[in-house]
This record gives C-alpha cells, structure tokens and sequence, in this order.
C-alpha cells in the first residue's frame, strides 16, 4: 500500500493518494474521489489534480497515479484530463479488463469502486 502524503500534503496530493489506491479492473468518478476527501462539491478540483498530472512530466512520484481509472458521473470516460486522450484511457481501462463501449461508456454497477471508509481516508489525509 502507498504511503500517506506528508502532513503538508496539498488537495491534489491528497487526490493522488485516493486515486492510487483504485484497483486494477475498477473505476472511480471524479465526484466520489471529492466526496471520500470531503470536498463533495469539489468533482471539478479533482479533475484539476489529475490534469495537473501532466505538468509532472516524467517524475517517478507521479508516474503511478492511475488516472485512466477515474471517469464522470455517467460512466463516460471525458475530457476532464486533458493530459491525455480518450483512446489512450480506453485503451488503458480495457488492458485492465474494464468494459469501455463505442460511446466510452463504462458500466459502474459492473465495474465502479466503491472506495475508502472514512478511516482510510482519515490516514491519507493525516487525520487520525
């Protein structure tokens, strides 16, 4: 299991933490990383952060955030990570046997994670 942030720890990594921890074969929604963070308005923040990937480049502390396994509230995988392309995610999510139909759409009952309890959480985000 990845280590928590350090106590100075900033939103994003918070969200990487989270994000690290879906697994293979599962997907999570922007607005259910938020809402595990406490931030259950904050599905757009959440997008940021994995956007933000991109400005990392090659730097190995950031190279396993699986981000491809974080899509919308209506199972579509969107635009929201512009880092990357839509092919590239679908490409990702069905390499780890996740169903991504035509219209990149991924079936959440099927395939959704049902995330951290609030003591999980509370560890990632130094809250004990």
């Amino acid at each position: 299991m990845a280590a928590a942030p350090p106590p100075s720890a900033t939103f994003f990594d918070h969200v990487y933490a989270v994000v690290r921890r879906v697994p293979r074969g599962r997907v999570t929604t922007y607005g259910a990383v938020a809402q595990m963070l406490g931030r259950p308005r904050g599905a757009r923040a959440v997008g940021y952060a994995l956007n933000a990937l991109k400005d990392h480049g090659d730097d190995s502390a950031y190279g396993d955030v699986p981000w491809q396994r974080v899509i919308n509230a209506q199972g579509r995988i969107s635009i929201v990570n512009r880092a990357f392309d839509a092919a590239e995610q679908a490409a990702r999510l069905r390499a780890e046997g996740v169903a991504v139909d035509d219209t990149l759409r991924i079936d959440l009952d099927r395939f959704g994670w049902d995330g951290l309890d609030w003591a999980e959480v509370a560890a990632i985000i130094g809250r004990r």
